[in-house]
């Protein structure tokens, strides 16, 4: 099997098409930083003519087209989807036909909806008007038929974390797994079959730096986004200012940091449930710790008021790629050996303990991710996840895809 990059996005901090696809991974093309002295750009080499002195400079208003018909120079098509069929199943989700422009997005990328030939894309809660050529056509009909001709029910998707000292697990497992591209810096991806997933976490667990953060079922309907955060603010003095009233003469002003995890993954399957599509978005920060700065500020009496502010150090890691794989196989991520908090304590998934193991300051990170089907066949006695609001809101409005 030979994995091919298909599409994705990606950003990290610290630190798959073939019969059958495996995983896969691609970040945006570069965009060039600026041309050579004199260059002209290649969007201007053939523009039009410049309009006679003494034209009416246009209106930023825009100007209303003749006849109010659309482009049709590249045999553009408007074509109407129903997606019925899928969303009126999920009446305790709320816009659900956003998850049908977003897994096509991450298929055609946002270019082409935004550049020539013109074409453009609605949606409502029970249909999809595409405006666009007919080759992108055939991509939005593939994506579509994903949602409305698959399987209505809840799947789970089973996530297993666990933190190793030394990366030298690989060597006793390396035969085990087949190796993937990643795009992301640090990170690592294998596949395995369950029966060798099942002997690499035994491996695991003999060893005495190795540490089981927890297992957890998430059950999530085909296309849909679900959110597991867990954040608490850590309080710093972050500058000191004169005091308003006198006495004392200076007053310390405070910040906060958010340290916790933030974790989103939204999946979709084939028709036939054959191959999994995962966008996998993973934010991490953790105080590692504060720096102190002294200070001496100056008082009336020509003596010297001795305080302190913080510096935070912090440590981020992030993950933003989207994985497919056959889904009879388990897939494995690395984060890579990552710094640790010095402080113990913590709480549950990805929440540092993460990435300590039994050997204080690093340790390698590991994510299984297994489908596992639909959740009424796979009831399971795992803790589902809290999830709890977070002071930091986890996606903007364009969630994530710009």
């Amino acid at each position: 099997m030979r994995p091919i990059l298909i599409a994705g996005v990606l950003c990290a901090t610290l630190h798959a098409t073939s019969d059958m696809p495996a995983v896969h991974g691609q970040a945006p093309p570069q965009q060039a930083m600026g041309l050579p002295p004199g260059a002209t750009p290649p969007s201007l080499q053939q523009s039009p003519a410049t309009p006679p002195a003494g034209a009416a400079r246009p209106s930023g208003n825009g100007q209303v087209t003749g006849g109010g018909e659309l482009p049709r120079g590249a045999g553009q098509e408007h074509r109407v989807y129903d997606l019925s069929p899928y969303t009126r199943y999920l009446t305790q989700h709320d816009r659900p036909e956003q998850a049908v422009i977003d897994w096509i997005l991450r298929e055609t990328g946002t270019d082409v909806w935004f550049t020539e030939p013109f074409g453009f894309m609605s949606a409502t809660r029970d249909q999809l008007s595409v405006y666009h050529t007919p080759e992108v056509h055939q991509v939005v009909a593939s994506i579509v038929d994903r949602f409305v001709a698959g399987d209505i029910q809840p799947q789970v998707l089973h996530l297993r974390l666990m933190t190793v000292g030394n990366p030298n697990w690989r060597a006793r497992a390396h035969m085990l797994m087949t190796h993937v591209p990643v795009d992301s810096a640090g990170v690592q991806a294998w596949l395995l079959s369950k029966e060798n997933a099942a002997i690499v976490l035994n491996l695991l667990r003999q060893r005495t730096d190795a540490r089981e953060v927890q297992g957890v079922d998430l059950p999530i309907f085909n296309g849909q986004t679900e959110k597991l955060s867990q954040t608490r603010g850590r309080n710093y003095v972050r500058n000191v200012r004169e005091s308003p009233h006198g006495w004392p003469p200076y007053e310390p002003e405070t910040g906060e940091v958010q340290e916790g995890y933030r974790l989103s993954l939204s999946p979709l399957l084939t028709t036939d449930n054959g191959i999994i599509d995962v966008m996998i978005k993973a934010e991490i920060d953790q105080v590692d710790k504060f720096n102190p700065v002294e200070l001496e500020l100056p008082l009336r009496n020509q003596q010297m008021h001795r305080t302190r502010i913080d510096v935070p150090q912090v440590v981020s890691w992030r993950l933003h790629e989207r994985f497919r794989w056959e889904s009879d196989k388990v897939l494995l991520l690395s984060c890579g050996v990552v710094a640790s908090p010095e402080r113990k304590g913590g709480s549950s998934i990805m929440n540092l303990d993460f990435v300590t193991g039994n050997t204080s300051g690093r340790a390698d990170a590991l994510m299984f991710v297994e489908f596992r089907g639909r959740a009424s066949e796979n009831l399971s006695t795992n803790p589902i996840a809290p999830r709890t609001a977070t002071a930091i809101p986890f996606d903007a409005p364009h969630r994530g895809r710009y």
